[in-house]
């Protein structure tokens, strides 16, 4: 049973360590190991990064437009008890906003778009920092 919170992401093997994600609306996109692909460490990166962006997108631009907008995600690759995860993750915006009345105001806008966003908004960060299990099962 599903309801209108759930989510979901069907995946395809297209061939070796290639594969395409299809989420609920139709849209793609092929990710895996390899040459000229997003491998899912990165995708997880991405994914925090653009989620809290989202919210740091929409507090400031309400104000003006940004000249620049460029998030860069990092994390350390780790083996903890004979496993990896990703330590370190650390996301960093660099932004610029006009001179003048409304850029001031965009700037003054980005630490409570930040901290809503860490404290509540951002469901992908949020749910690493928690520690949600996963449940891995076959069909």
């Amino acid at each position: 049973m599903t309801n209108e919170n759930s989510r979901k992401v069907t995946m395809t093997r297209e061939s070796e360590g290639v594969y395409v994600a299809t989420n609920s609306a139709g849209v793609t996109m092929t990710f895996g190991q390899g040459e000229g692909l997003m491998s899912p460490v990165e995708l997880l990166l991405a994914a925090i990064a653009g989620c809290s962006s989202i919210d740091l997108d929409a507090m400031t631009s309400r104000r003006v437009q940004p000249e620049r907008f460029d998030v860069t995600a990092t994390a350390d690759k780790a083996v903890v008890d004979g496993g990896s995860l990703l330590e370190n993750i650390a996301i960093e915006w660099d932004l610029l906003f006009p001179e003048g009345e409304d850029g001031d105001k965009a700037r003054a806008r980005i630490g409570a778009a930040l901290k809503s966003a860490q404290e509540k908004t951002c469901t992908v960060s949020r749910t690493v920092e928690a520690g949600t299990p996963v449940e891995f099962r076959q069909a």
